[in-house]
């Protein structure tokens, strides 16, 4: 070994070059296995420990692996742990293929819940009954009836006491300072385990390679992240990074750079406070008020129960004002004292309806294309629709003056 003098003090140097290139790799090995031990202690104590923990799975690359080591554990062959998952009806066709694929792989059956009222599987359905546009008319609803609401129902309907789920520190500000257990905002404070808490999205892909997990199919066409089709892109834009036979194809780093992973999620969506959209509401706090409650549940307001029942009141011979409404537009919340301050003091039956449940009958029966939809029913059955913005007493009454 060659000497080297510094200040008289003897140094000595290696006589082969280091090799940096290997040491890492060795390096990254021995940090994914410790990740892994981890994950699975983490996960050992969900499925040990509670009555029933469930996986909520949306399919993405943190829940193929958690879906793998919940294989290697035994847990979905011994029901331990149940997979659940959350049809939004506006998912990539790919997404529910692909649960079919892993359903057959590790042999389990996943426990699907979509919109209430709907049958799992049914667009058809869902569009008669909320519209094929309620996450143009307001994102936030649509939160709530396809993911939020389901995602609750589910984890009830279950009996969960544990939830499994793959958020990691990695993804972003909003989840940086999460521990592997924590108690969740929803069902009361049930547990929540974060089983890859303090995992890369490099460390998830090493793992799905060293595995040859099986991951969803539209990580090879450019997708870090993958949610509804509807806001979600590649990133890049042209789909020049992908993951393809367990391997990158590209430049890694749009991808694997902090914060990264979701970057294609959520395109093009604001909440109502006009802030960028990161979450779409099952993950943060007071995601449990799926609906905090309808309008008018007391007062002079009559509630219309069903379409045979709205029909009726047209065909009554009875003059009447019958409001069409949303209970989470912000309009009809805008207009509740009004309309109740007017129902109050008419002298004709003032009714309410709620419209976005039966999209089809209002706009086909009651003039309505919007809510909230205020109309007058004459006592020959002729249905008025009031078209001004000013929703005030007087506004109401001098309407209703006007066609009667």
């Amino acid at each position: 070994a060659a000497q080297q003098s510094n200040g008289g003090v003897s140094l000595q140097m290696a006589d082969e070059a280091f090799d940096q290139e290997q040491f890492n790799a060795e390096g990254k090995e021995m940090r994914l296995k410790y990740l892994e031990e981890q994950a699975m202690y983490a996960l050992k104590i969900s499925c040990e420990n509670y009555g029933n923990a469930v996986f909520p799975n949306a399919m993405i690359a943190g829940d193929v692996v958690i879906t793998h080591l919940l294989h290697r554990l035994g847990y979905l062959k011994d029901g331990k742990c149940t997979i659940m998952c959350v049809d939004t009806f506006h998912l990539f066709p790919e997404t529910m293929e692909f649960l079919k694929t892993i359903e057959e792989f590790y042999g389990f059956k996943a426990e699907i819940f979509c919109a209430e009222g709907v049958p799992v599987g049914d667009k058809d359905a869902y569009d008669a009954k909320y519209g094929a546009d309620l996450w143009k008319e307001d994102i936030e609803q649509y939160d709530k009836v396809c993911k939020v609401e389901p995602f609750q129902r589910g984890l009830k309907t279950l009996k969960t006491d544990c939830m499994i789920n793959g958020r990691t520190r990695w993804q972003g500000f909003e989840r940086a300072w999460i521990d592997l257990f924590e108690n969740a905002p929803i069902g009361g404070g049930l547990a929540k385990c974060n089983p890859l808490a303090y995992w890369t999205l490099e460390d998830t892909f090493d793992y799905i390679a060293k595995y040859e997990v099986p991951h969803h199919p539209l990580h090879a066409q450019g997708y870090p992240s993958i949610g509804d089709a509807k806001d979600t892109i590649p990133i890049p834009e042209d789909g020049s990074t992908k993951f393809v036979n367990f391997k990158f194809e590209g430049d890694p780093t749009p991808w694997l750079d902090y914060a990264s992973e979701r970057k294609g999620r959520f395109v093009g969506l604001a909440n109502k406070d006009g802030s960028t959209k990161t979450e779409c509401g099952i993950h943060v706090a007071g995601a449990e008020k799926t609906f905090d409650r309808d309008l008018w549940e007391e007062g002079k307001v009559k509630n219309i129960e069903s379409t045979d029942e709205a029909i009726e009141i047209t065909k009554s011979g009875k003059p009447a004002v019958i409001t069409v409404y949303a209970p989470w537009c912000q309009f009809c919340q805008g207009m509740e004292d009004e309309y109740a301050k007017f129902a109050e003091e008419a002298d004709i039956d003032v009714f309410k309806f709620r419209g976005d449940e039966q999209r089809d009958f209002v706009s086909a029966n009651l003039n309505t294309e919007s809510f909230p939809t205020v109309n007058v029913i004459k006592a020959d059955g002729t249905i008025v629709k009031y078209d001004s913005e000013e929703r005030t007493v007087d506004a109401f009454k001098a309407f209703v003056a006007e066609n009667m």
